[in-house]
């Protein structure tokens, strides 16, 4: 098969499209024909070397869509011939193997449903760490990119009221997944409170230094959870990266959101699989608006 692989930590040069040996489904694991993969920061930071030793060739990719043509001892909930989406390793290739599959509802195109499982996941597991419930109200830090907007769209699903930071450039879009927008960057503490007097939680997914002041705007700073911030918790709040806290039974949920709540990711751009290195520098350097998408039925 095809596949993108670096065998060498760097920028976006080390990167290639190879031949590369097909993976196979073993037990409560599906294999997938991939129709299209999504491409996420936690992909560039793996590439860069900023997440640990590797074992080269790397090929990189979490979450993806596709036909279900390997079904592992165990597996009961999709047959072979199924559309899917889901979250797995290597996925930035023709085949690939999923750990949390899912159908895929039948009006979600490709590069959406591709664009679903990691923002998807990531979002639930933070609003599960702070409890956020209905009649609550949640600051989200970056709530225009991937992870942001989804927490976005799953808080007002629980009917909270949610406070959204972006750029002025974003605030339309905020607006119509039910937040209320605000600029982002210093002083943010005081135009939250222009807007309430009481936050019961803040979610940031931005890192960009803001937690000393989101950590004023709640009663206990455990309150503040960040995916991009590791040094919250020196200052009480709390950082998550995944591991024993995922949430992805929420995929299971998939249909009921999109039917109910109009629930979607944004798809800032596409690229074939053999342009993966530009969708990476899209990633890293290109401010995106929304997921970057890997057509891999264009290789």
């Amino acid at each position: 098969m095809l596949a993108v692989r670096y065998d060498e930590f760097g920028d976006s040069s080390v990167m290639r499209v190879a031949e590369r040996d097909e993976p196979h489904a073993r037990e409560e694991r599906v294999r997938i024909r991939v129709r299209a993969a999504g491409v996420n920061p936690a992909d560039v930071k793996k590439r860069n070397g900023q997440m640990g030793e590797a074992t080269f060739p790397v090929t990189p990719g979490f979450d993806a869509a596709g036909v279900v043509d390997e079904v592992g001892d165990g597996v009961e909930h999709v047959a072979v011939g199924d559309e899917v989406l889901g979250w797995g390793f290597r996925t930035h290739a023709e085949f690939a193997v999923l750990k949390h599959v899912v159908q895929k509802p039948p009006a979600v195109g490709w590069t959406h449903a591709a664009a679903l499982p990691v923002v998807t996941e990531t979002a639930e597991r933070c609003l599960r760490l702070l409890n956020v419930r209905e009649g609550q109200t949640i600051v989200i830090e970056g709530a225009a990119g991937g992870v942001g907007a989804a927490a976005v769209q799953l808080a007002r699903a629980r009917d909270a009221r949610v406070i959204g930071t972006a750029s002025e450039r974003n605030h339309d879009y905020l607006a119509s997944l039910g937040a209320e927008p605000l600029s982002y960057g210093r002083g943010i503490a005081g135009r939250v409170r222009g807007l309430t007097n009481h936050v019961d939680a803040v979610f940031d997914t931005a890192g960009s230094g803001s937690v000393p002041e989101l950590i004023t705007l709640v009663d206990d700073p455990a309150q503040v959870v960040s995916i991009a911030d590791f040094t919250a918790p020196e200052l009480g709040a709390r950082a998550t990266g995944g591991g024993a806290d995922g949430a992805w039974d929420i995929l299971a949920d998939l249909p009921m959101l999109i039917a109910t709540h109009g629930y979607g990711a944004r798809v800032d751009s596409v690229f074939p699989l053999v342009d993966a290195a530009a969708a990476f520098d899209r990633v890293e350097t290109g401010r995106p608006q929304g997921k970057v998408v890997l057509d891999v039925s264009l290789s």
